[in-house]
């Protein structure tokens, strides 16, 4: 019985140090995404920044664009930092838009005093507005 084990161990350390050997042999044929040696500088370009005056929607319903910084934005499970300027309770006093009557409604369509759970992570729909190149081609037209 121990000479079974002791023998199912030593295949299994044979196979493992076989796959070791056949992974190492691969490694030199390991490229960078880039195609640029693995350990060479990484270049990237300029990083676009957000424009300052407010853009047209280019669709019906589409969510409007932030037009200021959110890099500092606590939004997660527990605080949601644009409720601060634009909750209806006090977008008034801080001269921001506020939100649409939409994000009180459940899913149900029952009105809430609080902004919906559906509706809480505002970056799912809204993002900065900044004019950078796309990432893709894209033949999109505005609607008319």
């Amino acid at each position: 019985m121990k000479q079974r084990h002791l023998i199912n161990a030593f295949v299994a350390v044979v196979i493992a140090c076989a796959g070791g050997i056949a992974a190492a042999d691969q490694a030199g044929t390991v490229r960078a995404l880039r195609n640029e040696p693995i350990d060479s500088l990484n270049r990237i370009g300029e990083v676009p920044h957000q424009e300052t005056r407010r853009f047209v929607r280019n669709y019906r319903q589409q969510p409007p664009i932030i037009p200021h910084s959110i890099d500092q934005y606590q939004i997660d499970l527990s605080a949601n930092q644009c409720l601060a300027c634009h909750d209806w309770s006090v977008a008034g006093d801080r001269g921001a838009p506020t939100l649409s009557m939409t994000h009180y409604l459940d899913r149900d369509g029952t009105q809430l005093d609080a902004i919906a759970g559906t509706r809480w992570f505002c970056n799912q729909c809204h993002v900065p507005q900044v004019d950078a190149p796309a990432l893709v081609n894209n033949t999109f037209e505005p609607s008319k």
